[in-house]
């Protein structure tokens, strides 16, 4: 009579055959897998470096040979792709300055999947803050995010900067820009004032600017207009400047108009806006980047009430 021969030693041999094999040949199918941090040693673009890029790693998947083998996963069009980049801002200027820094994450081939906006307020002179950027819930039908970059970096005075949502600075008035419109070389940035404090606050005119260029210093040669200044023929910036109190909770808007056609000479751009809503009011370094082409004109409009909601 034959004996049963013993299955274990067997089993222990392809178990160890498989262990053996490494991680690249392990797992199940469709399982997450731990991200994995990669260096990254582009130069800082004014003073943001980014220091790493985290992206989630392969998933090994079984072919019809029965081998493993690693392949990248589609990113998923529902919750956090996983992939983000550390960064580090560094002040080099002699005061106080709040960034705002996008950041595209893009394929190989620069096409970008995503951008993402972050903003580091009030940092020292000399100092040196670090963060983490995250790209969130990718598109529907996004190719896969290999790199990240700094796309632009806006710096202002700390203490002209826009307040952050929900916050009211001292003077009682909140004021933001939007991020415009434009069409057929028309531009139009919309001025948002808001009182957010405790007493009336009298307006009667325009708002004050000044152009600053990428140091913050005064940009020169460029006629700042009241009404539209023949740019185009906007009847609500030619509406006549009317005195507008505006009591806890209301709020009044303006705007800059602009073209950006290039003719003889040379085109002018300008980073940064300083506004004051009223002579003697603080000032708000605001960043529409006008770029003025060769026209050497900005139009902007009175303050207003906003338009009534339907």
């Amino acid at each position: 009579m034959r004996r049963a021969t013993p299955l274990l030693p067997a089993l222990a041999v392809l178990l160890l055959t498989l262990t053996a094999c490494g991680s690249e040949h392990a797992g199940t199918p469709g399982a997450a897998a731990p991200a994995s941090g990669i260096p990254v040693t582009d130069p800082p673009v004014e003073g943001v470096r980014i220091t790493s890029l985290t992206l989630p790693s392969a998933t090994p998947a079984p072919t019809p040979s029965d081998r493993f083998r690693v392949h990248p996963d589609p990113l998923s069009a529902t919750g956090d792709s996983g992939i983000s980049a550390a960064y580090e801002v560094t002040n080099s200027g002699t005061g106080a300055l709040t960034y705002t820094i996008l950041f595209d994450f893009t394929t190989d081939t620069g096409e970008v999947m995503g951008d993402h906006q972050e903003t580091v307020r009030s940092l020292a002179p000399g100092a040196t803050r670090r963060g983490t950027v995250r790209l969130g819930a990718p598109a529907p039908g996004s190719s896969r995010v290999s790199r990240v970059k700094v796309a632009r970096v806006t710096r202002v005075p700390a203490a002209e900067a826009p307040p952050a949502p929900g916050q009211c600075p001292p003077s009682g008035l909140r004021l933001t820009a939007d991020d415009g419109d434009a069409a057929m070389g028309l531009r139009v940035v919309g001025l948002h004032l808001e009182n957010c404090g405790k007493r009336d606050h009298a307006l009667d005119g325009y708002p004050l600017l000044e152009l600053l260029d990428e140091d913050l210093a005064p940009v020169h040669g460029v006629r700042i207009v009241h009404g539209s200044g023949g740019i185009s023929g906007d009847p609500q910036f030619d509406q006549p400047a009317r005195p507008l109190v505006l009591k806890p909770g209301e709020s009044a808007v303006s705007g800059l108009m602009w073209r950006n056609t290039t003719g003889f000479g040379t085109p002018v751009d300008v980073p940064y806006v300083r506004v004051r809503a009223e002579r003697g009011a603080a000032p708000v370094t605001v960043t529409p980047h006008l770029d003025l082409g060769t026209t050497g004109k900005l139009a902007v409009r009175a303050w207003a009430r906003p338009p009534a909601r339907d």
